[in-house]
């Protein structure tokens, strides 16, 4: 590969990839074979987690319907639970909504 010029590094580094991958932290670079190693890398790692965040929204979507239907409108701090659940909370809760007799029952911690 040929050497790059600085500025295209710095243009990569500064605007392209937070552009398209925000909140990304890159580590420190010298060269563009460097830049296309690290991007290999971290393209399995970035469409792993998004992977992973699509499953999440999808179990929170499916419970939050589940959870309406069962009990009407959600109260905003059932939405708030339903919005920072982690998948073990989101799996323990699709099990309880079968099981409970109300909504503070099915969101209680999944101790």
């Amino acid at each position: 590969m040929r050497a790059a010029r600085p500025g295209a590094l710095v243009w990569l580094k500064r605007v392209l990839l937070p552009a398209r991958v925000p909140g990304a932290e890159l580590p420190n670079v010298n060269d563009l074979q460097e830049m296309r190693a690290m991007l290999a890398e971290r393209v399995k790692i970035w469409t792993e987690e998004w992977k992973q965040q699509g499953v999440s929204e999808g179990e929170a979507k499916l419970l939050r319907r589940q959870l309406v239907r069962r009990f009407g409108v959600l109260p905003p701090w059932a939405e708030a639970h339903l919005e920072q659940a982690s998948e073990d909370e989101l799996e323990v809760w699709a099990d309880r909504v079968l099981e409970c007799a109300t909504l503070e029952e099915v969101l209680k911690d999944p101790a």
